[in-house]
């Protein structure tokens, strides 16, 4: 991709986290699910990567090799005219120049953003220790900078997904990293697993920066968060699994029933050919 055509894309992307209308993002896993959230008017498309690694017959985790990772972020930023934002999540290494160099290959894959969270991949879940956290985050600014595209970095911290910690304590936790976060260069703050809007309204007040939510079904409706201060809603995983969920009704009708009627669909084999056009040209 065209250096100046990437920055002004990540410059378009950091504008929707700064507009008074919240930014919905429906996670894609490939070409044609992205495709289909660009043609369904989604100003940005956002990766999972849970569900690119399901759809490649990895568990998520960072159980995919990062070049399959920055290569399916590849071809899903060639394939559509928005900008693409990739859930990287660790950034695939351990040191500050492991994911420096790795979050390099995401930026010449022709993504403006990321996902970068503080969970820690292990057997025990645990978090990040803040201060590396912090010069990750402050080394993959500095990347950025030098690459000449103003990478939109949305910091993640796992404290309410993975449970870390005291019930009482998870609040203040996660507010004290996401401002620490946001400090060392991140645009956007990610607190994933809170769907009260309690507690969403406690945060959105205490976090010095733009907040993306994980909402899913439970949580409040997009309408609400934006009246709670959330500036960016995403769904991680939610629309991969929705989409294999219905496949698994396809499978089960065909073969214990020997009917059809899963399969109606408005979209067919011709509009998938002409959604994919562009992308296969």
């Amino acid at each position: 991709m065209d250096i100046q055509v990437q920055a002004a894309l990540a410059k378009e992307f950091k504008s929707l986290h700064e507009s008074d209308q919240i930014l919905v993002l429906p996670n894609v896993w490939d070409v044609a699910s992205a495709r289909i959230a660009e043609e369904a008017g989604a100003p940005a498309i956002a990766t999972s990567s849970a569900g690119v690694a399901f759809s490649l017959g990895y568990r998520d985790g960072e159980r995919i090799p990062c070049r399959e990772m920055v290569d399916w972020i590849g071809r899903i930023a060639r394939a559509v005219h928005v900008p693409v934002t990739a859930d990287f999540e660790s950034g695939y290494g351990r040191t500050v120049s492991a994911v420096t160099e790795n979050v390099r290959t995401v930026i010449q894959a022709g993504a403006v953003g990321i996902n970068f969270e503080d969970g820690m991949h292990e057997e025990v879940r645990r978090l990040e220790d803040l201060t590396v956290q912090v010069e990750k985050i402050k080394a993959i600014r500095s990347l950025s900078e030098k690459e000449g595209v103003p990478l939109v970095i949305n910091a993640r911290t796992d404290v309410f997904l993975d449970q870390i910690g005291a019930p009482e304590s998870r609040l203040d936790e996660a507010v004290r990293r996401s401002n620490a976060y946001r400090a060392a260069g991140a645009d956007c703050l990610f607190v994933p697993g809170v769907i009260d809007g309690e507690t969403i309204g406690r945060l959105t007040k205490a976090i010095h920066g733009p907040v993306n939510i994980l909402a899913g079904p439970g949580a409040p409706s997009i309408a609400e968060l934006a009246r709670l201060g959330v500036a960016r809603v995403s769904v991680g995983s939610k629309p991969f699994c929705a989409a294999m969920g219905h496949y698994q009704r396809v499978a089960k009708e065909l073969l214990k029933e020997g009917t059809y009627l899963s399969l109606e669909s408005p979209i067919t084999h011709s509009s998938m050919t002409q959604l994919l056009t562009p992308a296969i040209s």
